[in-house]
Formats: C-alpha cells, structure tokens, sequence
C-alpha cells in the first residue's frame, strides 16, 4: 500500500486508476503552462512523491507522450472535420500534415508528442508505440478506402512512420523563410502525395 499514500488523501484503487491520474494531472499542468513539465511537479501537484510517479512511468518523457496521447482528442476531432469528404489517400495525408503542422504551436501536447526535444527524447521517439498510436488514429478518421488503394494493416503502419518523419522535419526545421500553407500544401502533393498513391493502383 505505501506506493499509494499520499494522492490528496484519496488513494487509487489500483495501479491503472494510479497511471490515469498521473497522466490526468500531467495533462492539467501542461495545459496550464503550455510548457514542458517534470516528474516532481507532478508528483507534488498529487501530493506524492516523485518516486510514486516513476513506478508507473520510468522517465519524464514517457509520461510526457502518455499524457499527449490521452490529450489530442479534440485535436483529432478538428482533424476530422477537416479532411472530410476527401476519398483520394494522397490529398487526405496533405491536408492532414499541413493541418497537424499549422497546430502545433496552438496544441502543446501535441508538439510534445512529435517532439524530439523533451528531456532526453531521441529521435526513435517519433516511431515510439505512443506516436505510432496517434498516427493510425489519424489515418483511421480518413474517408479513405485504403484496403481499395492497396494498403494492408503493415503497410499503414509504414505509411504512419513515413508521414510521422515527414512531420517531424518541418516541426524541427521548417525552413527559412517556412513555406505558407498553400505552398507546403503543394509540395507535399508533388513529393510525398506521389510515395503514398504509388503503393499500388486503386483496385478494380
């Protein structure tokens, strides 16, 4: 029991209850501060040690990408809505890229997830479990018939990585001066929009 004492006087009642509020109260304080976060901030916001949090979550960047994920589903509602309608793969993932690109300055837990610079981020954190979840979420809200474009459940997830490489270049480097959204709209038709329609013709 001592891994629960503390939590404001209300202890969980389990250590999946315990994970949920330590990322609960990681989203709160993100929110609040729209910056990046520590372990022992979010121990002293549960009224716990720091300890108790790393049980449940090993590093500060861990947690950070748990919390992200839990926390971009507005962001993935707004997605949504702006690529409905759109059938072909190619302008579905453009429209996609230049609308998560132009939300990461507005959406600080998303910029954390596609980060590589939180705490002691590598650049392996962008094909991390958590990112990779985030990438299927967002193809899976497409009105594309991607089985009809030639894609399997292996292939999406290559697809996934390979957009989630995309976006990570701009969000680290988005050129001088960056590209409006109209020209990195055009751009990403030309190069990546031909990679995702040249895995195989529609079937007949």
């Amino acid at each position: 029991m001592a891994r629960r004492r503390g939590w404001g006087g209300s202890p969980p009642e389990n250590d999946e209850e315990a994970a949920r509020r330590i990322v609960s109260a990681a989203v709160d304080l993100i929110a609040r501060t729209g910056a990046e976060i520590s372990i022992a901030e979010v121990a002293e916001s549960l009224g716990v040690i720091r300890q108790t949090v790393y049980r449940y979550f090993p590093s500060a960047d861990s947690l950070m990408r748990a919390s992200a994920i839990a926390s971009v589903s507005d962001f993935l509602d707004r997605l949504t809505a702006r690529v409905s309608g759109i059938e072909d793969p190619a302008e579905a993932m453009t429209e996609a890229v230049v609308f998560t690109l132009a939300e990461v300055p507005r959406t600080p837990h998303l910029g954390i997830l596609l980060s590589t610079t939180y705490s002691n981020a590598t650049p392996d954190g962008l094909t991390s479990e958590e990112a990779q979840t985030f990438g299927m979420a967002m193809i899976r809200r497409f009105d594309v018939d991607w089985e009809h474009y030639g894609y399997d459940e292996a292939s999406l997830h290559e697809l996934v990585e390979y957009v989630l490489r995309t976006m990570q270049s701009f969000f680290v480097s988005p050129g001088t001066p960056p590209r409006t959204e109209d020209e990195l709209r055009r751009y990403l038709r030309r190069w990546m929009g031909s990679s995702i329609i040249a895995q195989s013709h529609p079937a007949m």
